[in-house]
């Protein structure tokens, strides 16, 4: 399981803290979006979280871009590529995913991080809180709790 508290200082910028009991890790976080989102355009985003799930530490340095497809497919569905860096291996790799809403409070992530592929499902109980259940590697289940303000 892991806590994260962020900080949404700015709508395209964000900031906190991941914290990893089992490890007794803490990294920082931060997401840039320099780019937004358009009908036609794709988000670029940029940020520093820990590394890939199931490393035992480090840091990644990630940059993709996303785009929710809705308006052209019926679907409510948001796939993203990218590239990042990650410290516990000193190498870039290729990422990946889609995330999936079911309702504005239901959501579902395929995850692929360059290594494994990780299946989630997330239940905001508003816009400060929520709760994702993980399948790591799509077998070990795992939990995040994030609280943002």
């Amino acid at each position: 399981m892991r806590a994260t508290l962020i900080y949404r200082w700015h709508p395209r910028v964000h900031f906190g803290v991941e914290y990893n009991p089992k490890v007794g890790e803490v990294r920082p976080l931060l997401t840039l979006i320099p780019v937004t989102e358009t009908q036609n355009r794709p988000a670029i985003i940029f940020g520093i979280s820990s590394d890939r799930i199931g490393t035992p530490s480090g840091t990644s340095f990630y940059l993709t871009a996303s785009k929710d497809l809705q308006h052209w497919t019926g679907l409510s569905i948001a796939p993203y590529g990218g590239i990042v860096y990650g410290t516990y291996e000193k190498r870039f790799r290729a990422i990946g995913g889609l995330s999936i809403r079911f309702h504005p409070k239901v959501s579902s992530m395929i995850q692929f991080d360059g290594v494994k592929v990780h299946l989630g499902a997330t239940y905001t109980f508003n816009d400060t809180h929520s709760l994702t259940f993980l399948m790591i590697r799509g077998k070990d289940p795992g939990m995040t709790y994030t609280f943002s303000f």
